[in-house]
């Protein structure tokens, strides 16, 4: 993720986000993706790993960002929940 300069992107709402989230993530709710998404990164060929709460919606992001033209969308598999579990960074907002 940090040697391929990836975009770590949540897209839960913003009281999920606030409640925790992954360090350096931007919070894009999944209803605002295909409408924020491209003014928010603009180069498509950026590594873009979208998480949420357990990778429902986080799949459904990473299809609609391939949809949208970003060559390497993905997503984190288990969401938050996972990544809590593997001790991974965390902050509040």
């Amino acid at each position: 993720m940090n040697r391929e300069k990836a975009v770590l992107v949540d897209v839960r709402d913003p009281q999920e986000f606030a409640d925790g989230h992954a360090v350096q993530a931007k919070n894009i709710p999944l209803a605002e993706l295909k409408e924020k998404l491209p003014t928010s990164i603009k180069n498509k060929k950026l590594p873009v790993l979208f998480i949420c709460a357990s990778g429902v919606r986080s799949l459904k992001a990473a299809k609609l960002a391939q949809e949208l033209g970003y060559e390497n969308a993905h997503s984190v598999a288990g969401g938050m929940d996972a990544w809590k579990k593997a001790n991974m960074p965390t902050m509040a907002a």
